[in-house]
């Protein structure tokens, strides 16, 4: 057990925090190598203490982290012939001394999560094991409290994205060196190695079976940042996401071939769509499915089907060449994390061609500009070919947005294109700019127009005027906004 976790036992029953029996409990629970600061999330989490309270566990952990590296205390605080004082009932006496604690735990079992913080100040004095512990709760901490994502960046504070609004989550401006520790704390020698080399890194975090973030790392001017996108701890199902005409997701789920195309900006829940796609199918099918992933982020386990995920980096070179190599491993569904450039879209049209159900992401705003995106990579001498091609595979596209709600969360924007006679004439004869037409005459076959919906959560009072401003473009849809 660490000196530092004795100094919090002792320190913590003599300000009558928990009791000794609290404390073994906690340390049987959590084994020998703990550390100081899981050992005082135990101890939160399992409600040995009061709220009331945390403020004092805070800077007893602080001073017991600063005590821990001169030794242990003079007695086993475990030891228990020795008798302490039980748990006060009034406000407990303020701990003196030492210095600022390394983390802020906060309380997951009583009252609304709080802020995540770090006593960004103290890294100086941190070795790597505190570092890495210290930059592990404050992921944890940033995910409970409903964080998107959270930022580390030489030169700036450190925030993060709440309800797709940046808040800061300390005054302390990170140094170069600071920076470039902390974004390297939970790294791989050979990780570390990499990432100096190549000035950025992609990787899929997993802090244990529900904490999953995918974190990106790169230099800049000011030196070394980080990104870490939280991600969802239970893989999501269709129905909870807000998706219109969820029957019609269901029956483009159902086809055995074709292109299925999942679009919207960067934050606007992609990835959680996909997942929700996938579990669909895990449940209703009984084929085996193959994903390519950068990095992986939902881990799917199979159910009624067979599911084989592969990472970029690790597993493969690239969507490219897994693609390829897809197409000889037995596939009934392959999903691409990003179609991003013409050889990738090239090997998925041509898999979605082959009797392959074929499911990818883009980064476009509507279903027009998605199939422009889509074949305008192509040379113009291929042009008609991979017209005739998307024409007769394309199923559909979902498009969508996250819309900040007048409740204060996030509301899904959601374009529906299905394929039809009419949207594969267009799509054949270069006529894109007409899809508008069939969105908006589409609606029985389950259709629906981005700025429609827009319109229908403002008149529902789901988003503010503002947001359906910013949202909507035609001038005759815009006078409708009070």
């Amino acid at each position: 057990m660490q000196n530092e976790i004795r100094w919090l036992v002792r320190l913590g029953l003599d300000q009558g925090l928990f009791t000794r029996a609290h404390a073994i409990t906690v340390r049987n629970a959590l084994g020998e190598q703990a550390d100081l600061m899981d050992f005082a999330q135990k101890l939160i989490d399992d409600g040995h203490v009061a709220d009331a309270h945390l403020d004092t566990l805070e800077k007893v952990a602080g001073l017991a982290f600063s005590k821990g590296k001169a030794g242990p205390p003079a007695d086993d605080p475990f030891d228990t012939d020795d008798q302490v004082p039980p748990p006060q009932k009034t406000s407990p006496r303020p701990a003196s001394g030492g210095t600022a604690p390394p983390f802020m735990v906060t309380s997951a079992a009583d009252g609304p999560p709080k802020l995540p913080k770090l006593s960004f100040a103290t890294i100086g004095d941190m070795d790597d094991a505190s570092l890495s512990a210290a930059l592990r709760s404050l992921l944890s901490d940033s995910a409970r409290y409903g964080a998107s994502d959270l930022h580390l960046s030489a030169g700036t504070k450190p925030f993060i994205r709440h309800d797709r609004k940046l808040v800061s989550i300390s005054d302390h401006v990170l140094k170069s060196e600071e920076a470039l520790r902390l974004n390297t704390a939970l790294l791989a020698p050979h990780q570390k190695k990499l990432f100096l080399e190549q000035k950025d890194f992609d990787y899929a975090l997993a802090l244990d079976a529900t904490n999953r973030y995918r974190v990106n790392l790169m230099f800049h001017k000011g030196g070394a940042a980080g990104a870490y996108r939280m991600v969802p701890a239970k893989i999501p199902r269709l129905g909870d996401l807000g998706l219109r005409n969820l029957e019609v997701v269901k029956k483009l789920l159902s086809y055995h071939n074709g292109l299925i195309l999942v679009t919207g900006p960067v934050g606007a829940g992609k990835t959680t769509t996909l997942a929700a796609l996938v579990a669909e199918l895990n449940e209703t099918r009984t084929d085996h499915i193959i994903t390519v992933e950068d990095p992986i982020e939902v881990v799917q386990p199979a159910k009624g089907c067979n599911i084989t995920q592969r990472e970029v980096g690790p597993h493969t070179k690239s969507f490219a060449t897994a693609l390829k190599g897809a197409l000889r491993e037995d596939p009934d569904v392959i999903i691409i994390g990003e179609l991003r450039d013409l050889e990738t879209i090239e090997m998925a049209i041509t898999a979605s061609e082959t009797g392959h159900l074929v499911i990818g992401t883009m980064h476009t705003s509507d279903a027009a500009t998605t199939l422009n995106r889509l074949l305008d990579v192509f040379p113009p001498g291929q042009q008609s070919q991979i017209r005739a091609s998307v024409a007769e595979s394309l199923r559909g596209i979902i498009c969508q947005r996250l819309l900040p709600g007048t409740d204060g969360g996030l509301v899904l924007a959601c374009e529906m294109l299905v394929a039809n006679p009419a949207v594969s004439n267009l799509i054949r004869e270069g006529k894109t700019q007409g899809l508008r037409n069939v969105l908006e005459t589409g609606v029985r076959e389950g259709m629906c127009l981005m700025e429609n919906v827009v319109l229908e959560l403002y008149q529902q009072r789901t988003i503010t005027a503002d947001t359906a401003r910013l949202n909507i473009v035609n001038r005759q849809l815009r006078a409708k906004i009070s």
